[in-house]
């Protein structure tokens, strides 16, 4: 299990070379609302809510309520996002049957005991409920831009959470049915500004090879930063749904 802890450093690091704009994030939008199917009186729960990006966006693109989880006092300083918890995905801070959506991004890799979280959702979440996880997983790095530069955190990604594994303990917890689909999204406007953004402290498989073997892909990233055209740097992340 890779996991990292969420120091202010890091948390700043997350903050200033992670946080995506909204602008180009408009295929989760879709795809959240085509599962997630918000309507008047909808409660998200966004677990793991770091800096708060995408609870601002939920309750921007549906006008729904979100409640933000976030266990890192790093990140909470850094979240402007109101309501606003301090939480463990083992215990959650909420009622049972309390939410009709549970929203995990980039946050499972972090999580030491995936089949107590599963149980958790299960409880908080009301019947029917889908909990969306927007995450890597191994094997599925191919559309990811971070990988073909920094090849060497290929098996780093091997240490999160596979997707058998999450499906597993889903499945266990009383959500047995399960899909996943890639979702484009624009992570930079210009490889030039990818790679100035580009900070190994933000991202967890970059923390776990060694700084000579960053450096490397760094060097590579920007040889080609300099000469390459204009125009946006677009990933695929997967999302898992369970219901």
């Amino acid at each position: 299990m890779a996991l990292i802890s969420y120091d202010d450093t890091n948390a700043a690091a997350f903050a200033a070379g992670r946080e995506l704009g909204t602008t180009g994030l408009h295929r989760w939008r879709d795809a959240v609302r085509q599962h997630l199917r918000p309507r008047t009186g909808t409660t998200l729960l966004d677990l793991g809510a770091g800096t708060g990006t995408w609870a601002r966006a939920f309750t921007d693109w549906y006008g729904i309520r979100v409640l933000a989880v976030e266990p890192a006092p790093a990140m909470r300083d850094r979240c402007p996002y109101r309501p606003l918890l301090a939480g463990d995905a083992r215990a959650l801070p909420l009622a049972g049957s309390s939410v009709d959506g549970a929203w995990l991004s980039t946050m499972i890799h972090h999580v030491p005991d995936l089949d107590t979280m599963a149980r958790e959702l299960r409880r908080v979440l009301r019947p029917g409920a889908p909990v969306l996880i927007r995450s890597p997983f191994p094997g599925r790095y191919q559309r990811i831009t971070l990988f073909s530069w920094f090849p060497e955190a290929i098996p780093a990604l091997d240490r999160f959470p596979g997707l058998a594994r999450v499906r597993c303990a889903f499945a266990e917890a009383g959500f047995p049915v399960s899909t996943v689909e890639p979702v484009a999204q624009t992570v930079a406007a210009s490889m030039a500004e990818y790679a100035e953004r580009m900070d190994r402290r933000a991202h967890t498989p970059l923390q776990l090879i060694t700084e000579a073997e960053y450096q490397q892909g760094l060097a590579r990233l920007r040889a080609v930063a300099a000469e390459a055209p204009p125009g946006p740097v677009v990933d695929h992340l997967d999302l898992l749904v369970l219901r």
